[in-house]
């Protein structure tokens, strides 16, 4: 079953999310973030997919704060678009979006039977997720793919405080080896893993889908929330 909530953040801002539930009792829940595209029909299939496994997913509109109803292709006007969305929520004063996240956290722990949430996100939804793991309450797993900005001295100086795997892309052009390997170092207690595929890899809507590297990655992933979500 599929449906849009509405979730109020600590501010009292209201936003929507795009809600899949399970035939049956919930074993977990995951909430999901959306890229610089919005909860688009790929991130609603992402969510999809999570509850036909038996969890309960949430996807907040991450750019409601700057704009509602956003949910954009992948044309280049589109990343264009993105990348100005983008720019405006991380303009934001703090805490900004992440009291949004913060949202969708304590409501997915509060609808899922089990009470153990995971996040997931990618592209800048992946940036979002390594701060949710850092900064915000209530997660027993975190796994960013391809964060942008992961790797910038700022975001590597932070702390997890839950279980995280980084999927990371041995061909992105927007996220450069020798950040990702500083990334490494810097946090052995993170599964940081490498594919053979570029930016965006995850998204079979893009030029860049690797049918491979995302299957490995989602089973990965996959094998990460059962252990550490239900």
């Amino acid at each position: 079953m599929t449906h849009y909530i509405e979730l109020t953040a600590a501010d009292g801002f209201k936003l929507p999310a795009y809600e899949a539930r399970p035939v049956g009792p919930a074993k977990g829940a995951i909430v999901v973030l959306q890229e610089i595209f919005g909860v688009n029909a790929h991130i609603r299939a992402v969510a999809d997919g999570f509850a036909a496994l038996g969890y309960l997913a949430v996807a907040p509109a991450t750019f409601h704060r700057v704009k509602p109803g956003v949910e954009l292709g992948y044309s280049q006007d589109d990343v264009s678009a993105g990348g100005d969305l983008k720019a405006a929520v991380e303009a934001l004063p703090a805490p900004g979006v992440l009291q949004d996240v913060q949202a969708a956290i304590d409501y997915a722990a509060q609808a899922g039977a089990a009470g153990k949430v995971g996040l997931v996100g990618y592209c800048w939804g992946g940036l979002l997720t390594w701060r949710a793991a850092c900064e915000l309450s209530g997660l027993s797993a975190a796994v960013p793919y391809y964060g942008g900005g992961m790797t910038s001295a700022d975001e590597i100086a932070r702390t997890p405080t839950c279980p995280v795997l980084a999927h990371f892309a041995n061909q992105d052009a927007s996220i450069p080896l020798n950040g990702v390997e500083a990334f490494k170092q810097a946090h052995p207690e993170v599964d940081v893993r490498f594919y053979q595929a570029s930016h965006g890899f995850n998204c079979d809507h893009r030029s860049a889908y690797n049918a491979e590297a995302a299957a490995l990655a989602r089973e990965g992933t996959l094998a990460f929330f059962a252990e550490h979500v239900g």
